[in-house]
């Protein structure tokens, strides 16, 4: 189960999950440099990250799933976020060119279902970055972090689910070597820690970041595939299974 969308929110109010915020932000920046013009869906609780977009990116959204809840943000002017279900996001095929996912894939409860979903919103030549605890990482084990919730990954474990779902990995970030502690001497050298471990531990990092493309061969939509289901139901109640369908004679 995720975090409550109210735990979500204190933990980024505080110290730890400020540093938090400005060292994976940077990852994030690092791999999108720019967003000029295009559509930006932050799904999960991307809300902390999706600010780096404000004011450059053509539109910008922030969907979190019904169980988790949702907050307003920002917190002056029109409200940019709305709460969905994961498995069936309210919005148009091919409607958004980047996708960023933050407190969502290990906390969902239907994963394969939410990558879909992402594969069916995203444009053609579109991107997904998903941000996920690191199964070998410290914050993983620390369960007053969000990132210590739900289920970690392996690198190898989120190539498969992306793989799975029709997503080939491009890049790959890594952030959060900084111990998960809101101890002041820390929060003051958590960039020190950051060069360091990126440099001599990369593979025990807090979190890992890949960002993922679209594949758009040998592909049928999830709506075009719940049509063909809709359609077999009803060839088999006009046709019992127990007399077979017509063979071809030969």
């Amino acid at each position: 189960m995720p975090m409550d969308v109210i735990d979500l929110r204190d933990f980024y109010g505080r110290p730890l999950g400020r540093v938090a915020r400005s060292l994976i932000g940077q990852r994030i920046r690092t791999l999108w440099p720019e967003v000029k013009g295009l559509s930006v869906l932050g799904l999960g609780f991307a809300t902390p990250y999706l600010g780096l977009f404000l004011g450059e990116a053509g539109r910008v959204i922030g969907l979190m799933p019904a169980q988790q809840g949702v907050l307003r943000w920002p917190s002056e002017g029109r409200s940019l976020t709305g709460l969905t279900d994961e498995k069936d996001l309210p919005l148009e095929d091919e409607s958004m060119d980047r996708v960023l996912v933050v407190h969502g894939l290990e906390a969902s409860e239907a994963m394969r279902a939410m990558l879909r979903q992402v594969w069916r919103v995203l444009a053609p030549g579109g991107r997904v970055i998903i941000v996920v605890p690191n199964r070998r990482g410290l914050w993983a084990r620390r369960e007053v972090t969000p990132f210590g919730q739900g289920q970690p990954f392996s690198r190898s474990q989120i190539t498969q689910a992306l793989r799975e779902s029709m997503f080939s990995p491009a890049d790959w970030e890594t952030a959060l070597f900084v111990p998960p502690f809101d101890w002041r001497p820390l929060m003051r050298s958590a960039r020190a820690w950051e060069r360091v471990g990126s440099l001599l531990w990369p593979r025990f990092s807090g979190v890992i970041i890949v960002e993922a493309t679209k594949q758009i061969y040998a592909a049928t939509p999830i709506r075009e595939t719940k049509r063909i289901e809709a359609i077999r139901q009803r060839v088999r109640a006009i046709a019992p299974v127990s007399q077979g369908w017509p063979r071809k004679e030969g």
